[in-house]
């Protein structure tokens, strides 16, 4: 396996402050290539993405009808799904590759990074190492620790589903039935900007109540509503 091997995928929604970021990020891991799949933004997301080098197209709006439109198209082996204001540390994929070369069941690999949350402060810190503990504890990559998955398993488990939320969470519980998750010690930078829009203890509090809903069977387009 090498870095050549992976399809980066972005989907975007008004993205222009940071889409040249996340995509620049994957060019510079040696990704084989990377698709930003939009949504319908009214800025100039689109128009940047090109200019960047990413093979653009459109689709109904909704990250994992994106998501699923982008891996339609991609070509790799691998694929890996970028929020589009995350961005890669250049050793990520080189990273995954290593780790992929000793794994016994090669079919089955798939899983997260680690994250830096990019902001200062002890609660960042807390975040990032309680997203870690996620994947090895309960085996579930959330999308801004850039799941990433052989094209196999991918098939198998029947892609990201188009759903309005909770995509990622799905598509690891699926992948989670086949194989257990790696977690890659290479670094993910995510925007804080959720967080420091809302707090970092009332937006973990939301996102730990959606996630319960999730599992008590509240539907997806509902918590899309309530997420907004």
């Amino acid at each position: 396996m090498a870095p050549q091997d992976f399809s980066v995928v972005i989907a975007t929604l008004n993205e222009a402050e940071n889409v040249s970021r996340s995509i620049e990020s994957a060019f510079r891991c040696n990704a084989g290539e990377v698709i930003v799949v939009d949504g319908g933004s009214g800025d100039s997301t689109v128009a940047i993405a090109k200019r960047s080098g990413a093979k653009v197209i459109t689709s109904e709006r909704g990250r994992g009808m994106q998501l699923r439109r982008g891996a339609e198209r991609a070509r790799g082996r691998m694929l890996l799904f970028l929020h589009a204001d995350n961005w890669l540390d250049r050793e990520c994929l080189t990273t995954a590759c290593r780790l992929y070369d000793i794994q016994p069941d090669r079919d089955g690999f798939w899983g997260g990074f680690r994250q830096r949350i990019e902001a200062d402060g002890m609660a960042y810190r807390m975040l990032e190492v309680g997203n870690a503990m996620r994947i090895r504890l309960r085996g579930i990559p959330f999308g801004d620790q850039a799941i990433f998955v052989q094209r196999s398993l991918y098939d198998i488990v029947g892609g990201v589903q188009p759903l309005p939320l909770m995509e990622d969470v799905v598509l690891a519980q699926g992948l989670r039935r086949h194989h257990w998750p790696t977690l890659v010690d290479a670094t993910v930078h995510v925007d804080p900007r959720r967080w420091q829009r809302r707090g970092v203890i009332r937006q973990t509090v939301r996102n730990w109540g959606i996630q319960t809903a999730h599992c008590l069977g509240i539907s997806e387009g509902r918590l899309s509503q309530w997420y907004r």
